[in-house]
């Protein structure tokens, strides 16, 4: 008897040395294989990536799920209406990838405000003497001492706070509903309205799900708004940022640079605004397949966090940890 279908592959989690423990049978799948809505059927749990498509509600239909569990934090994948409805408990691992994004931010704003990437494409272009003299007169700005502003100061955003408040940057966040004002506090961030935030900060990175509220948030009035020759990084969830008012505002030598790691719709479609950049345009971007916060040390925390839920589920008869559902 199958306990567990996973809906990735089993090589994901040999090569971090996260395979499920031997309590555990499990069965491997693609989520288009013709034989996964028979195993729904049967199996007690379901383990899915953060990341892929959403999950028709028509496949948790008549299941004897006691667990899906999501091997991440976003929850995008999942119809929650439906899903509630059905009683099938769904959780995740949260916090696993804080340090995965927390590096991510603070490298790719480095990279951005001091141009290693467009330095890297022009000395490979043969205008080494030109471009560095571009670099030194262009007086251009590291990470101490600018301000960041944080937009989601959940538990991401408190690790990315906390690793430019490293970095010798001053902090201060948007979030309607802070879950840890104690936590900013004590890092000595400084709440804003989003629109205060926008027109302050050096730096501005996203980090808040993907809701009807979120949607559209960063569009073209609020790219006007920020700093001339600010920094975007977009590492939350596609749809957040209008990507084509993004291409805009870099088109126009507004923005000093954005770096993209989530996209409206995944993979990208090859129309995709950003992909039509060019020039110093496209220099002052950056594109990252929806990789900021995978790293060896997190998939192997968030995989093994997951098993152990499972395991606790299935074979121990208990409550899940971290239900958000």
């Amino acid at each position: 008897m199958i306990d567990v279908l996973v809906l990735r592959p089993q090589a994901d989690f040999a090569r971090v040395d996260a395979l499920p423990p031997a309590s555990l049978s499990v069965s491997y799948h693609a989520p288009d294989d013709a034989e996964v809505p028979e195993l729904m059927r049967k199996v007690p749990a379901l383990v899915i990536p953060a990341v892929g498509p959403k999950l028709p509600a028509s496949l948790f239909e008549g299941t004897a799920l006691k667990l899906v569990q999501v091997t991440g934090a976003g929850l995008d994948r999942l119809d929650k209406t439906a899903l509630t409805k059905a009683g099938i408990p769904v959780a995740n691992v949260p916090g696993g990838s804080n340090s995965a994004l927390a590096e991510y931010t603070v490298s790719t704003a480095s990279i951005m405000l001091r141009r290693f990437a467009w330095a890297d494409a022009e000395l490979r272009a043969g205008n080494y003497a030109a471009f560095r003299t571009r670099l030194v007169t262009g007086n251009l700005a590291g990470i101490d001492g600018l301000l960041v502003g944080v937009v989601g100061i959940g538990v991401i955003g408190l690790a990315v706070a906390q690793a430019f408040v490293n970095a010798g940057c001053r902090v201060c966040y948007y979030d309607p509903a802070p879950t840890d004002l104690k936590a900013a506090a004590a890092m000595g961030a400084e709440a804003m309205p989003l629109a205060e935030l926008l027109r302050s900060a050096d730096i501005v990175t996203l980090h808040v799900p993907l809701l009807p509220a979120t949607q559209g948030l960063i569009g073209a009035t609020e790219l006007a708004s920020m700093k001339k020759d600010a920094v975007l990084i977009q590492a939350s969830r596609g749809g957040i940022v209008d990507e084509k008012a993004l291409a805009d505002s870099l088109r126009t030598g507004h923005l000093g640079g954005a770096v993209v790691d989530v996209f409206s719709t995944e993979p990208p479609s090859p129309d995709n605004p950003l992909f039509a950049l060019e020039g110093d345009a496209a220099r002052r971007l950056l594109l990252t397949p929806h990789i900021a916060g995978v790293t060896r040390q997190s998939a192997a925390f968030l995989f093994r966090t997951a098993w152990q839920n499972v395991e606790r589920v299935v074979v121990a008869g208990e409550a899940p940890l971290h239900r958000a559902y």
